[in-house]
């Protein structure tokens, strides 16, 4: 059966066009709140958060009336990472967790994202479950009157947060001197990731802390650090931190303003966790889209790393499949399941801070463990429809530089599981040749990307 509703990461568009209109969300309430009541007599509740979009407040209610009418209690967070959500979800014993978010795509976009009771971000059996529950009829299986759910706001779901996030740090240690800029994205995590650095001791510096509904991720957060080497610069910042629209993922900027992604994260953390004996596994798991710099580090520590596709929730099934404990993508998601059971930006700031207070050093010591292979990703956007990757043309321009590279390269070629493109990457020794390469892939691709 194909999937007509879930992506790589739950249900994604823009924002009142199929699939993110009302009645979507209305059919996944009453799909996914049929699919976890699990029988009994107590009560069955749902837990739901939202990130800072204007289409957020068109999506929630649809869900609340979803759920409720099969007989779901709602319990709503309001703004809330996504971590949090997950987090949540587990320690609130609710039976199914939703975060209202589209990551970090601009505010036209939302998304609904779906988290089990274990906290992990629901399997694709399950997923396709919900689907086949959405296309049936809006009057089948309805709650009886005395049986339809209560949906009601809790105003502590910040502060559990943050006291979660807090422990996560280790005893002993405090940010007392450190001077830090966190950039929020003007997304979820606006109140509480200033607030919890400014508890462990550090003095702080905000941007993108002024959400409206429509300014998230726009020219802030992850996806664009310039507001934040600026800050980092005149504030004379020891570190930057930015999260996306959802606070799932991190990037970081040194005292300089040199950027440190995912890639240096993983690095630093397997590098700390292994002097600590912490790793459960003599390794760590990422993506296909990580760079062989930080495969070639890892060797040297005789520690390996594990590939999956592109995707949170793939690093993290690798992760529970193979007893690893440390895991993420280049772009910033960064699990640490010890503490958490998704990507949080936060938490793995936080394990970046407490390397850089135990030594001493500054970022740009501490978090440059590897020179990156040159590596180029271009971005082409697609008809809807298109499907150039079955092209014969592209597949041979696709063979023919995975040849050119060798056993030195790789390419990757990918559609998007969040937006209409397909993603172009090749890394090798020379960046003149991988820039060609890509170039050669990027123009077969595009020209058979468009509507006839």
């Amino acid at each position: 059966m194909a999937r007509g509703y879930f992506g790589t990461d739950g249900i994604r568009g823009t924002a009142n066009a199929f699939p993110m209109t009302p009645e979507v969300a209305l059919r996944v309430g009453m799909a996914a709140g049929k699919r976890y009541r699990n029988g009994g007599d107590r009560r069955h509740s749902v837990v739901i958060g939202k990130d800072t979009r204007l289409s957020g407040y068109m999506i929630e209610p649809a869900l609340v009336a979803g759920f409720t009418a099969v007989g779901m209690d709602v319990v709503l967070f309001g703004p809330l990472p996504t971590p949090a959500v997950a987090m949540l979800t587990r320690s609130l014993r609710a039976d199914l967790g939703v975060m209202i978010s589209a990551s970090h795509n601009k505010y036209t976009d939302n998304g609904i994202k779906l988290f089990g009771p274990d906290g992990y971000k629901l399997s694709d059996a399950t997923e396709m479950e919900i689907e086949a529950l959405m296309s049936v009829p809006l009057d089948a299986g309805l709650a009886a009157p005395e049986s339809l759910g209560r949906a009601q706001r809790i105003d502590d779901a910040q502060a559990r947060y943050i006291e979660i996030v807090k422990a996560t740090f280790p005893r002993g240690l405090r940010l007392s001197g450190l001077r830090i800029v966190i950039d929020c994205a003007n997304g979820a995590a606006y109140k509480v990731a200033p607030k919890a650095l400014f508890e462990l001791g550090a003095e702080v510096f905000t941007v993108g802390v002024e959400p409206n509904g429509t300014n998230i991720n726009q020219e802030v957060g992850s996806t664009d650090v310039r507001a934040l080497k600026e800050a980092v610069l005149k504030y004379r910042a020891d570190i930057g931190i930015a999260l996306d629209g959802d606070a799932d993922r991190v990037v970081l900027v040194d005292e300089r303003g040199a950027i440190v992604d995912g890639d240096q994260l993983m690095a630093l953390v397997a590098t700390s966790w292994k002097k600590a004996g912490a790793l459960k596994q003599p390794g760590i798991v990422s993506t296909i889209m990580s760079n062989l710099g930080l495969e070639r580090y890892l060797k040297t520590l005789d520690l390996k790393m594990e590939r999956t596709k592109v995707g949170d929730r793939y690093v993290v099934e690798a992760m529970r499949a193979k007893g690893y404990n440390v895991g993420g993508e280049q772009s910033g998601h960064i699990i640490l399941s010890d503490f958490s059971t998704t990507g949080d930006g936060l938490i793995a700031a936080l394990q970046v801070l407490a390397v850089l207070v135990e030594s001493g050093k500054p970022v740009s010591e501490v978090c440059h463990l590897f020179e990156p292979a040159p590596q180029v990703l271009e971005n082409v956007k697609i008809a809807p429809g298109k499907k150039p990757l079955d092209a014969a043309e592209v597949q041979a321009v696709i063979k023919a530089a995975e040849k050119k590279l060798g056993a030195k390269g790789r390419v990757v070629v990918r559609p998007s599981g969040t937006e209409p493109l397909v993603r172009v990457m090749a890394e090798g020794e020379d960046e003149g040749a991988v820039r060609a390469i890509v170039a050669e892939i990027v123009a077969a691709v595009r020209s058979n990307a468009v509507a006839a």
